[in-house]
């Protein structure tokens, strides 16, 4: 192992986290917010949008993020839309992510016994304060450990970037090992990077999980 090799070249690994991280970040954000917009969709049944929310879930759940994100890049601009990598790979990440995250949220949702809502509902609560106080709280408790799971899935699914020219990590080591023939330091330094990003992403979710079980939501 060339550590001389590795010390020298720490500064741009250190550059690809910023925006593997920066990409992340964002998708990962956007994937929540649509993706239990999403699951509010299908738990009440929305008429038409249930149906279309359906549709993108398959759709998206069942494509490659590579395959979407080829489709964004190359096939956009033939119909006139231009959109730079950064914007793509976080349309891609968040059009990948919202779906597994919407499925998280509805499986928290209707994880929640139904005797709980009938029991608001005849103490006088609205429907608004019922998913409020007592349906919300507990089906994100449940939804926790997926949510957790899926956020880290997202995370490196990063790695797929450099296949339309992001400089991330993994086109940093590629990009390394192309030049230098340094297989076993590039790989290394790109395991040891996203074992930065990862590892404390699962232990803060481990600890919400935690105390979302020891408040007593989710039993």
């Amino acid at each position: 192992m060339d550590w001389l090799f590795i010390e020298r070249n720490i500064p741009l690994y250190i550059e690809a986290m910023k925006l593997t991280l920066g990409i992340g970040a964002l998708g990962v954000v956007l994937s929540v917010v649509i993706g239990f917009l999403c699951s509010m969709v299908r738990y009440y049944r929305v008429p038409v949008l249930n149906r279309i929310v359906g549709i993108y879930i398959e759709l998206s759940r069942n494509t490659p993020l590579l395959i979407q994100l080829f489709f964004l890049y190359y096939g956009l601009p033939k119909i006139g839309i231009k959109l730079n990598a950064f914007v793509i790979a976080v349309i891609g990440l968040t059009f990948l992510g919202a779906s597994y995250m919407s499925e998280a949220f509805r499986g928290g949702l209707e994880a929640v016994n139904k005797i709980q809502e009938e029991s608001g509902l005849s103490i006088g609560l609205t429907k608004p304060q019922l998913m409020r106080y007592i349906i919300l709280p507990q089906a994100l408790a449940i939804a926790m450990p997926s949510v957790g799971a899926n956020v880290i899935f997202l995370l490196k699914e990063t790695s797929v970037f450099s296949a339309i020219a992001l400089a991330d990590l993994m086109f940093v080591a590629k990009d390394l090992i192309g030049m230098y023939y340094k297989t076993n330091e590039a790989l290394f330094m790109l395991v040891v990077a996203y074992l930065i990003i990862l590892l404390p992403i699962s232990v803060i979710f481990s600890v919400l999980e935690r105390k979302a079980r020891y408040a007593g939501f989710g039993n």
